[in-house]
């Protein structure tokens, strides 16, 4: 075998080794993921529901003992129930938005850029469609960026349909790592490319492209 064959052998077990080592990457994130959501259904709505249960309890047996106390158990049951309902909302759209289906990717992304208390400037196409699974990776690549910005952090959203693809770029105010594998792996897994580079000052600019046809 000549030297150009081995050249080709060699760059293809690269690219191997590479795709491995994003598909472990992307197990190690999901897995993440599961046990971030499992900790806070343990610690926030399953409290909640065990401190509504427990005071059900109080106010069953408060009817005729004392129905002045009854009435600021409800109350504040009205209000703990609220927050439980918030909370399990919130969740919900970390798992998978109902606003990216109902509503599409601008609602989506300004419920959560609202939720984390930063101001965006979204672009998106009025009337763009296009497959969950793409509008999924775009959206969740911003709500990791939104994440680890912080909030109050201005953050620019631009999405666009061009040649039978879907680009965006995300520019946030601040430094975030160029290096940032799980997000790049998230849009290459669906056949897209993703660049991470620093503008200005603090100043992060992401740009992807993802195929609308594989």
């Amino acid at each position: 075998m000549g030297t150009d064959g081995l050249r080709e052998i060699d760059g293809l077990r690269r690219e191997l080794a590479e795709v491995r080592a994003s598909r472990r990457r992307l197990a190690t994130a999901t897995d993440a993921d599961r046990r971030r959501i499992e900790r806070a259904l343990h610690d926030g709505v399953q409290q909640q529901l065990v401190g509504l249960a427990a005071d059900l309890e109080f106010a069953s047996a408060s009817i005729d003992a004392d129905p002045a106390g009854l009435k600021s158990v409800l109350t504040e049951m009205a209000r703990d129930v609220q927050h439980a309902l918030e909370d399990t909302r919130t969740l919900a759209h970390q798992i998978y938005p109902p606003l990216l289906e109902a509503g599409g990717l601008r609602a989506a992304l300004r419920w959560a850029a609202a939720s984390a208390n930063v101001p965006i400037r979204l672009e998106v196409e009025a009337g763009m469609a296009s497959p969950p699974e793409i509008a999924g990776a775009i959206y969740f690549c911003c709500l990791d960026v939104l994440e680890h910005a912080g909030a109050r952090t201005p953050m620019a959203v631009t999405v666009r349909n061009e040649q039978r693809a879907l680009t965006f770029e995300i520019v946030v105010d601040c430094d975030l790592d160029a290096e940032w594998l799980p997000l790049r792996d998230r849009v290459e897994a669906l056949g897209g490319s993703l660049t991470l580079s620093s503008g200005s000052g603090d100043e992060t600019r992401l740009m992807g492209s993802l195929p609308l046809s594989r």
